[in-house]
């Protein structure tokens, strides 16, 4: 297992994290994943095994069960090095304030993680989604707060635009409080839109990038093929429509490239593309989720799995998308001053 420093902290995480989501089964996350206790500590044992030194939950799966069962495993003094990372923004109650991002829910949110999962620190605190209401100052001054009170040792975003994370990072430069090491994002071979803004973004700001759902819902892992049902016991065939696809036949012309590559080193589709994701400038982590042994220890092969150029170029290709305005004049006008992280984008458009 690799490790790699967290954006600009001098924190070292894992190249997979283990996402949690499948715990508890609670509401609409029962379409992912039920595990009680029994079942979720093989699988949480099986990847610190393995080298997975970061795991990853959220107070909304399934209305904090998931945060419960995780705090049942690993909670109280932590072993083997093991991060804990949660977020909070989502509703988690019927009042008007049980919601968002303001002072008043984020400190509520983290004390009550906190007692969840049985722990005194939480190591990465993310806002799980963006909220427009709240203002940003009032934002970074509690999470300032919480980190400063060592509830918490660093702070992510995650589901941000561009400017919503440049406006956090601005405000918490003015007013001297936490930055964001890290943002986590939704990145895949079938949905490169990322690499707009959040990729360069995090190489020129110095921010972690945290992947969720490496493998769109299951989409790239092999199982799912063109002219085929959905196949019984996916996330799909129970009806979870992420990510959405916008191009069914661009997503099977991925799908084929990927199992092509997979059956030439023997390997699974869902290792490919998870191993395409660990090799992309700027990723720190992917985060793996599942309901078997069978599942996580696929996954768990893909960090070791070196692309040759050749097969990261197939990938590329087929899965590149056309530059949206102003990225496509940048490439015809400003191809002589772009910087590293201008490149992560344009860079493979401008030998087309």
């Amino acid at each position: 297992m690799e490790y790699r420093l967290l954006g600009r902290s001098g924190l070292k995480v894992s190249t997979i994290t283990m996402g949690t989501m499948t715990f508890g089964g609670v509401g609409w996350a029962k379409t992912v994943g039920d595990l009680g206790i029994k079942d979720a500590k093989k699988l949480v044992d099986m990847c610190i095994d393995a080298g997975v030194n970061l795991l990853d939950t959220a107070d909304v799966y399934s209305q904090g069960a998931s945060e419960e069962i995780l705090g049942e495993i690993i909670g109280g003094p932590r072993k083997n090095g093991v991060l804990i990372a949660t977020k909070a923004r989502f509703p988690m109650g019927p009042g008007v304030n049980d919601v968002g991002s303001s002072r008043q829910h984020l400190i509520q949110a983290c004390e009550a993680s906190l007692k969840r999962m049985k722990t005194d620190v939480i190591d990465l605190y993310q806002l799980h989604e963006w909220d427009g209401q709240t203002p940003l100052e009032e934002t970074m001054e509690a999470l300032d707060t919480l980190v400063r009170q060592g509830k918490v040792r660093y702070i992510g975003c995650s589901n941000f635009s561009g400017w919503h994370i440049m406006k956090a990072l601005g405000v918490s430069e003015r007013d001297k409080r936490e930055r964001f090491v890290s943002q986590q994002i939704h990145y895949t071979l079938e949905a490169r839109d990322a690499e707009n803004e959040l990729v360069p973004i995090s190489i020129d700001q110095g921010l972690g990038i945290l992947v969720w759902s490496p493998i769109a819902g299951g989409l790239l892992s092999g199982k799912h093929r063109r002219n085929q049902a959905t196949p019984e016991g996916t996330r799909q065939f129970a009806g979870w429509t992420e990510p959405p696809i916008r191009d069914e036949n661009r997503l099977w012309n991925i799908v084929d490239t990927l199992v092509e590559i997979a059956e030439g080193r023997g390997v699974s589709a869902a290792q490919v593309a998870l191993a395409w994701l660990i090799g992309r400038k700027g990723v720190t982590s992917v985060i793996i989720g599942g309901r078997t042994k069978a599942q996580f220890k696929d996954n768990l092969a893909s960090a070791e799995l070196k692309l040759t150029d050749e097969e990261r170029k197939r990938l590329d290709d087929v899965s590149l998308q056309p530059l949206m305005y102003p990225y496509w004049h940048q490439r015809n006008t400003a191809s002589d001053r772009l910087s590293e992280a201008d490149l992560a984008l344009i860079g493979p458009h401008l030998a087309k």
